[in-house]
């Protein structure tokens, strides 16, 4: 699982493009909750997860939030664009199996 977490903020970082929590959580196959303590602390590179109401990451100062964090209005909020962004569908069997 932690190698899809990884995949997930580096997409986000690559793209400075932020996602809502329960789209990552959908696309993960896991509770929004969950995504938010495999994360671990707050920092810049995962303050691209963001509460789908807000458009904020959750609690966050603004010294943890990216510098880009508001560079775009365009927030992931599906679980399919999210996945077929990442291509987690079309990985072969031995690659899904590594995320």
């Amino acid at each position: 699982m932690q190698d899809k977490i990884t995949a997930l903020i580096d997409y986000l970082n690559d793209v400075k493009t932020r996602c809502t929590y329960n789209a990552a959580a959908q696309a993960l196959g896991i509770t929004a909750q969950a995504v938010k303590k495999l994360l671990g602390e707050r920092r810049p590179e995962i303050s691209w997860l963001v509460n789908s109401g807000t458009g904020d990451p959750a609690g966050y100062t603004d010294e943890e939030k990216h510098p880009e964090l508001y560079r775009t209005k365009r927030i992931i909020k599906s679980a399919e664009v999210l996945t077929r962004n990442l291509q987690w569908e079309k990985a072969s069997p031995v690659l899904k199996a590594k995320l």
